[in-house]
């Protein structure tokens, strides 16, 4: 990330626009304002840093590691838990590449870089797979284009998942994503983040409508069934950039009514095609989620 700084300290990406907070010299004080969607704000928590700090990333502040040590307190395995998802992650653009046949990718609330990206993944598994990641976080559009570059195949939009028209509709994801082909749409540690008032089924079929038979749909969701203390996780991120809606695992199935599960259905993360003499852990309902694949039939 390129940031160029004033005298008074005002600083800016010459690349995604983001503002960072403005310091006073005299009073050595740093002042937050703005929108965080176009601000960069380090005093509101942000879901996709939380997450960062959870993996043992660098790319969190101490709002988000509050938050965090908050989760690891109700939930003292949620670290391995997050590593898990990313686990899965690996394993189900692999599958989505190598076995069904995907060769274009929607990763919808792609989150910061980390270890085994999915372009990664993919392009290792076919050099021509082509992979759009979404986000609306300012951060994570910085780090992801300067990640991206030399990646011609590959991009990150800036749009929102509630509005999944301007998703569609947006020309670099268009120039990239064949809607007369099948797709996969990954929606990764990122539906426990949308209300019910937003219509997260809706969401996923407006996304999905314009492609044929074939695309699939990912999802790796927080639930409290085996684990009732995930219910008041939620609460901690009540002053974040996004409140937290787990659902149970009857719940996360509707989420994709209509579609045909792929084997092994619903399950741990663990639990989903682990590769070859990969041991299932004795505790992977400890996961704090559950995830699925489904097929447009």
């Amino acid at each position: 990330m390129q940031l160029h700084a004033s005298a008074d300290w005002p600083i800016c990406d010459s690349q995604s626009g983001i503002s960072f907070p403005r310091v006073g010299r005299s009073a050595g004080l740093v002042t937050y304002d703005g929108d965080w969607r176009e601000t960069f704000r380090p005093d509101i928590p942000s879901a996709a840093r939380v997450y960062d700090y959870l993996l043992g990333g660098k790319d969190n502040y101490p709002a988000d590691r509050a938050v965090g040590e908050a989760m690891i307190a109700q939930l003292p395995n949620v670290r391995l838990a997050v590593q898990w998802n990313r686990a899965f992650l690996r394993r189900v653009v692999r599958y989505l590449v190598s076995e069904a046949g995907i060769r274009q990718i929607i990763d919808v609330g792609a989150g910061l870089p980390t270890a085994g990206n999915t372009h990664e993944v993919a392009l290792a598994a076919c050099p021509e797979a082509r992979v759009v990641y979404v986000d609306h976080d300012p951060v994570v559009l910085a780090h992801a284009r300067n990640m991206l570059q030399g990646f011609p195949d590959t991009a990150i939009i800036g749009r929102d998942l509630l509005e999944p028209e301007e998703i569609l509709a947006d020309p670099v994801l268009r120039g990239l994503i064949d809607f007369g082909e099948p797709a996969a749409l990954l929606f990764l540690s990122i539906l426990h983040f949308v209300s019910d008032d937003d219509d997260p089924p809706g969401l996923i079929a407006r996304l999905l409508a314009p492609f044929p038979a074939g695309s699939h749909v990912a999802i790796s969701h927080a639930t409290p069934d085996t684990v009732p203390e995930v219910n008041e996780v939620e609460r901690v991120f009540d002053e974040a950039t996004e409140q937290a809606h787990v659902r149970s695992r009857a719940e996360v199935r509707r989420l994709v009514a209509g579609l045909e599960l792929v084997e092994p259905g619903l399950v741990w993360p663990p639990e989903w095609r682990p590769d070859p003499g990969e041991p299932v852990p004795a505790n992977a309902a400890e996961a704090y989620y559950c995830v699925l694949v489904a097929r447009k039939p």
